[in-house]
C-alpha cells in the first residue's frame, strides 16, 4: 500500500517523493527531495468539513501561528480525493512542523506559559477567521460522536452516566458569545505540540477542531500535563496548580479570559475526563480487554464515581495575575 501511495502522491503533488512510511493508519511520513511532509489519508470527516478545517489552519499559518501549512496539489486543491485499494479516500499533505516532542520532565512552567500565549493567539485569530469565513461544516462540540457519552458508557454504570449527563447539560446551557465560544483546536494534548530549541511551539493535528468554549483548549493541555508529564519529585497537587497558573497567565498576555469562564475550568477538565472514559468504551473491544486497559478503566471509574477533582483549584484563581 505504501508503494501505491507513493506513486499516487507523486502524481498529485508538485513534490518529488522518495519514501512513504506509515506513522498511523491515517498519517504517513513522506520523505521528498524538497524535505519532509506528512500526508493525512482519511474519511474521518467529509470533504466539506476537511476543506473548511484546512482553510482555517492555512489562515492561522499565514497569520504567523505555529501551524503546518497544507500543500496545494497540481490541480490547485488542498484536499484531494484518491482511490486506494478500491476505496475513495481524502488526502491532505502538510509540511513537516518545526520542533520535537519534549521529554515528559521538560514540560516546565516556561514551556507551558508559552503554550498559553500560543493558545491565546490561536483564539484571537479564530475570531478574526470566523468574521471573514463563517463556518458551515465544522460542528459544534456536542454534535460530534465522541461526545455521545450515554451511547457508549454502559447503562449499568449509573453513577458515571448521571455525572456525564449533568456535565453535558450544564455546559450546553451556558451562555455563549464571540468572547467565550468559537473555533478551536479541540485536542491540544502534549503529543500535538512540538517545541524547538528556541521555545517556539507548533500545533499539529487539527482534525478534531470544533466550535466549543475557548476554555476547553486550556483544560485539555492542563489535563494532559497532569496525566502524562508529572514524573515525581514533588507534590502533584502543587504541580497541577503551577502548570495551570503558567498556561492561564500566558494566555492572558495574548487574549482576554473572562473570570466567569476561568471559574469553569474544573468543569471543562471534568468534561475532558468523561470524554476520555467514553472513548475507551467507544473504541476498545470490551470482550477482549487487556489487563492494562482494565486497570486504566477502573482508575477512571474510581475518580469519577467518587467525584475526585482532577485539578485542585483551591487558591489557584487568587494567584492568577
Amino acid at each position: 500500500m505504501e508503494q501505491k501511495l507513493l506513486e499516487l502522491l507523486n502524481e498529485i503533488y508538485p513534490v518529488d517523493f522518495i519514501i512513504v512510511e506509515a506513522v498511523t493508519n491515517e498519517m504517513f511520513r513522506c520523505t521528498a527531495t524538497q524535505g519532509e511532509y506528512f500526508a493525512r489519508i482519511t474519511n474521518y470527516k467529509g470533504y466539506d468539513e476537511q476543506l473548511e478545517e484546512v482553510t482555517y489552519t492555512n489562515y492561522l499559518h499565514n497569520e504567523g501561528l505555529g501551524v503546518s501549512p497544507a500543500i496545494v496539489s497540481i490541480k490547485g486543491r488542498v484536499v484531494e480525493k484518491i482511490t486506494l485499494n478500491n476505496k475513495e479516500l481524502l488526502t491532505v499533505l502538510y509540511e513537516s512542523a518545526a520542533g520535537n516532542h519534549l521529554p515528559r520532565n521538560e514540560w516546565n512552567a516556561n514551556v507551558l506559559k508559552e503554550l498559553g500565549r500560543q493558545i491565546g493567539k490561536l483564539h484571537r485569530l479564530s475570531r478574526k477567521f470566523e468574521e471573514i469565513h463563517p463556518t458551515r461544516y465544522i460542528n459544534d462540540w456536542y454534535e460530534n460522536e465522541e461526545y455521545a457519552f450515554l451511547k457508549y458508557i454502559p447503562e449499568e454504570e449509573t453513577t458515571i452516566r448521571d455525572v456525564a449527563q449533568e456535565i453535558l447539560s450544564t455546559i450546553k446551557n451556558m451562555p455563549q458569545d464571540s468572547s467565550n465560544y468559537g473555533l478551536l483546536h479541540g485536542d491540544l494534548w502534549l503529543e500535538n505540540i512540538l517545541v524547538d530549541q528556541d521555545l517556539k511551539l507548533s500545533m499539529v493535528d487539527f482534525q478534531d477542531c470544533e466550535k466549543n468554549y475557548y476554555i476547553f483548549d486550556l483544560a485539555v493541555p492542563i489535563y494532559s500535563a497532569i496525566e502524562y508529564s508529572f514524573v515525581g519529585g514533588g507534590n502533584i497537587i502543587e504541580y497541577g496548580r503551577g502548570i495551570s497558573k503558567a498556561i492561564i497567565e500566558g494566555y492572558q498576555e495574548e487574549n482576554n479570559l473572562p473570570k466567569e469562564m476561568l471559574d469553569k475550568l474544573p468543569l471543562f477538565i471534568k468534561l475532558k475526563e468523561i470524554f476520555e472514559y467514553s472513548l475507551m468504551h467507544m473504541y476498545w473491544n470490551k470482550e477482549n480487554l487487556a489487563e492494562e486497559q482494565i486497570r486504566i478503566m477502573n482508575h477512571f471509574r474510581m475518580r469519577i464515581e467518587k467525584d475526585h477533582s482532577f485539578l485542585d483549584t483551591n487558591g489557584l484563581l487568587n494567584q492568577i495575575k
